[in-house]
């Protein structure tokens, strides 16, 4: 992935943990975001690869040149053993946008950060959003071990994120 063009990064609980520089928990696979805008790109990107496509919970082909809209967001790649679950986000001019609630956003710039090495990872205010909906156990570790090391700012979008859609949820009184 390091040669592909466009923007692309780490999700769930690995960003979390190229976040924090280490990981903090076993991982089952391995999960990328890319904007729904680029997802011809990447099926040419990985042309020699496998795609299918989640719809109501039913796995099914995902045929070469079928532009996917709303509400699928979830896509597999496969080659022989190896497997990325492909997640596409909404996205405009200028902003990532939440697919479960338009009126959430947040700057390109704030929504794709690197590691010292260039590994791209989806911000952690972000991943844990999106975790925040009935988080599983793992989910609770991940929300555990990275928000006393998360900015200000990013602890503060979080939680006016999760206000707006939540009302009350556990983590919002952990991010004041």
């Amino acid at each position: 992935m390091l040669s592909f063009k466009k923007p692309w990064a780490i999700a769930g609980g690995w960003s979390i943990d190229l976040f924090l520089g280490k990981a903090t928990r076993d991982h089952d696979d391995i999960e990328i975001i890319i904007y729904r805008t680029d997802q011809l790109v990447i099926r040419e990107y990985l042309n020699d690869w496998n795609f299918n496509k989640v719809q109501n919970g039913i796995i099914t082909p995902w045929k070469r040149n079928e532009i996917l809209v709303p509400p699928i967001h979830e896509t597999y790649a496969e080659k022989g053993f190896e497997k990325i679950e492909i997640l596409l986000n909404e996205s405009n001019a200028e902003y990532w946008i939440y697919r479960r609630d338009t009126r959430i956003q947040r700057e390109f710039n704030k929504t794709i950060l690197t590691t010292n090495s260039g590994i791209p990872f989806l911000s952690p205010e972000i991943t844990l959003l999106y975790k925040s909906k009935n988080p599983r156990p793992k989910d609770e570790i991940d929300f555990r071990n990275i928000y006393e090391y998360m900015s200000i700012e990013q602890k503060q979008w979080l939680q006016y994120s999760l206000k707006l859609i939540y009302t009350e949820h556990p983590w919002i009184e952990l991010l004041s």
